[in-house]
């Protein structure tokens, strides 16, 4: 009996310690309080300089500048929405399928190189097409053709390449990066090694003022078309049999397959659903800045800063990662004494490190 005793009694403690939390260790909890705190001072301090103390940066203080300050605002949102819609398709498919797409920035530039060749097949010019040539129509048909097209090649990669060895990430990851080394060189003899430029319609080519200052409605465009993507993305997710089976996916795999759902079908959806995201922003891309060889690594680079500071996984770490990384592209520059404006790009690992310090697997990530 005594024996019986002090073994039931050891079982509950081992299930009291199971479901107890574990206790980080008190050095931990302090070395993150002290960063926090310590992200709060530099906001504060970046805040008060910005506003006040700079005057000898190109943008000018904002108390004595606010057009310029609103300028860079707005460009650090428009170029935030353009890097949601690339860095959302990227971190949809590691967050149920685990698989770090490094074809990512491949697909974003096939994407681009097809609207614009489909594009001037539309307006009947292969070079010096204006705005004024270019209609509504002759923007968004290339738009989504490109789109479709890598959104199909996408779901023939992850079939063929991926689906036989899933859960092996390093395996898959040097995959997709053979894969984007053989596009990169088929682009390359194809469509040239000039950089190219899709022509956003005339429409949208207009500029109007605020504050004093002259600004683009091209980029209002872009930054529409992203919260369009973000809303139907929310809604696709949230309010679909299909969204709400990849949600809980990602949190239980197991279970998903245990339920009777076919996962390869919404591997290959969500894979679909990544790729056609990835030339969405392709082509917007494009039109925002243009493409040349090279603009692949660019833009996973971009992606991968996106999801590792919003959390990789996660559709809220993408749009709050988007947002961070688009402020300091476009605040750095801005703000920075002019004799250190090439000391700008610093500032992206600052924020990289500040973030990982605190939250180790993004804002919104979460351990696996």
């Amino acid at each position: 009996m005594q024996g019986e005793s002090a073994r039931t009694l050891d079982a509950n403690e081992a299930a009291s310690a199971a479901s107890t939390p574990a206790v980080e260790p008190w050095s931990i909890r302090s070395t993150r309080t002290f960063t926090t705190w310590l992200m709060i001072v530099v906001g504060v301090a970046v805040a008060l300089w910005v506003l006040v103390f700079a005057r000898g940066t190109s943008a000018g203080a904002a108390i004595d500048e606010p057009g310029a300050f609103l300028v860079t605002l707005l460009d650090g949102l428009t170029f935030a929405g353009l890097l949601f819609v690339v860095a959302s398709g990227f971190t949809l498919v590691f967050g149920l399928m685990r698989t770090v797409n490094m074809a990512h920035g491949s697909l974003f530039l096939l994407s681009a190189y097809v609207a614009i060749e489909l594009q001037q097949s539309m307006v009947g010019k292969d070079r010096n097409i204006e705005a004024s040539d270019v209609g509504i129509l002759q923007w968004i048909i290339p738009l989504l053709v490109a789109s479709f097209a890598v959104a199909v090649l996408g779901v023939v990669m992850q079939q063929l390449l991926l689906r036989w060895n899933q859960g092996q990430d390093l395996r898959q990851a040097l995959i997709t990066l053979a894969v984007s080394v053989i596009l990169a060189d088929q682009m390359l003899a194809h469509f040239g090694g000039l950089a190219q430029r899709m022509v956003w319609p005339g429409a949208v080519v207009k500029f109007f003022e605020i504050a004093g200052e002259r600004y683009a409605l091209s980029r209002l465009f872009m930054l529409g078309l992203a919260l369009v993507v973000a809303v139907l993305l929310w809604l696709w997710l949230n309010h679909t049999r299909m969204g709400m089976v990849i949600r809980a996916g990602v949190d239980d795999q197991e279970m998903v397959r245990a339920l009777g759902i076919n996962i390869t079908v919404v591997f290959g959806i969500t894979f679909f659903v990544g790729a056609f995201l990835a030339g969405f922003g392709g082509v917007m891309g494009a039109s925002f800045a243009g493409v040349a060889p090279g603009t692949d690594g660019q833009w996973l680079l971009n992606s991968l800063i996106v999801v590792i500071v919003g959390g990789l996984g996660s559709i809220r770490g993408a749009i709050a990662g988007s947002l961070l990384y688009g402020m300091v592209i476009s605040f750095a520059p801005a703000y920075l004494p002019s004799q250190y404006t090439y000391y700008a790009i610093i500032f992206t690992f600052v924020l990289l490190a500040l973030v990982l310090a605190v939250r180790p697997y993004g804002l919104f990530g979460k351990p696996e």
